[in-house]
């Protein structure tokens, strides 16, 4: 079959729309009409060749949402005409990592994401599927783990954002963090996925929540989504972690950095209080860049961890959130900002690359 796909053909350059060839799924795949698809600002430094394993030409994009259209002869856990969205992280639900309660690294993850042979290809060329999905195309083939079943009812263009954006940002405070009620805590970039955080700690009964972006329109942002304070650090007279601990006494509980910045994660690191402080990485840091973390920060008892997609065990834990949404208690209408067609894409990212978006979102229209 065919499909329509925005490529990305080499660093740099913008996307164009191409119409690519779609082999049959095999016995354990899932072919998915997506519907939906967020931008995500990984999708960017895929398209920048900041993300050196994944070669061009590739079609972005890893968060979508969309409807079963085939599944191969061994797939069993769902069928055409379902809800789902697309995983990159898989779930087998059968490894030590999927049984035990650390990670959400399932041990099938880096095989999947490496998949030697991607399912697009063009005039008889592979064309690559970032992270093994590459959802800005119409149609997608996914592994059966690698896809999780969704409530038919929620919109497809808010279930999108829950494939990465929601999950990375929620997930650091349920299940990295794993932050408790009354305590304080410090978000340093209010993007769609320091918004999750901020959110998670609101969802979780967190007492006071500092947000800290240096785009000021942002402030309306994260006090909508349960922000208590909000930093502005360009407006300081002082230094930033200085401030953070004036307002929290001896440093916040805990501190989330969504930029992806090692000086902004060192600092996270230095907001929260020694003696049980936790600091998490939730952005991804460009490859190479190195954390100079003196260590008495560490000595004196503070904890420095990461979170990918916040530690969400994808298959049976993300479809959880939208539950929460459809309880009222996940706010998922107020973080997309705009709704593009595929043609209007590169639009989408200029949004990004100004800070004029918090989530937007490419919308398909369902196959004839």
């Amino acid at each position: 079959m065919t499909t329509r796909a925005a490529v990305c053909r080499a660093a740099g350059e913008p996307l164009t729309l191409e119409t690519l060839e779609l082999r049959d799924p095999l016995p354990d795949e899932v072919l998915v009409e997506i519907r939906a698809t967020g931008l995500c600002h990984s999708d960017l430094l895929q398209m920048e060749g900041s993300n050196a394993p994944f070669p061009f030409p590739v079609v972005p994009g890893h968060e979508g949402a969309g409807v079963v259209v085939a599944c191969g002869s061994a797939v069993n856990s769902v069928e055409p005409g379902d809800h789902v969205v697309p995983l990159s992280i898989p779930e087998c639900g059968t490894c030590a990592a999927c049984c035990g309660g650390k990670t959400n690294l399932c041990e099938h993850f880096y095989a999947s994401m490496g998949r030697a042979e991607s399912p697009f290809s063009l005039n008889g060329k592979p064309i690559a599927a970032y992270a093994s999905l590459g959802t800005f195309a119409q149609h997608v083939l996914v592994k059966e783990m690698n896809v999780a079943r969704i409530p038919a009812e929620v919109p497809f263009d808010l279930a999108c954002t829950v494939g990465c954006c929601v999950a990375t940002g929620v997930g650091a405070v349920l299940y990295t963090a794993r932050v408790e009620a009354g305590s304080s805590v410090v978000v340093i970039g209010l993007g769609g996925v320091g918004l999750n955080v901020v959110q998670g700690a609101r969802m979780v009964g967190a007492s006071r929540i500092i947000g800290v972006d240096t785009n000021p329109e942002r402030e309306e942002a994260a006090r909508r989504f349960g922000a208590t304070d909000f930093i502005n650090p360009l407006a300081l007279d002082g230094d930033l972690v200085a401030a953070v601990q004036a307002m929290t006494g001896s440093g916040a509980d805990y501190g989330f950095e969504c930029v992806g910045n090692a000086k902004l994660s060192c600092q996270a690191l230095e907001m929260v209080h020694p003696g049980g402080g936790v600091a998490v990485i939730v952005g991804m840091p460009p490859e190479g860049e190195h954390l100079p973390i003196p260590p008495e920060s560490l000595f004196l008892g503070r904890t420095l961890v990461g979170s990918f997609l916040g530690n969400v065990k994808t298959r049976s834990q993300l479809p959880l959130l939208l539950e929460d949404y459809l309880a009222g208690r996940l706010d998922l209408a107020s973080l997309v900002s705009h709704r593009l067609p595929l043609e209007r894409i590169n639009e989408g990212f200029d949004l990004m690359r100004r800070g004029e978006s918090l989530r937007t979102v490419v919308t398909f229209p369902a196959s004839q």
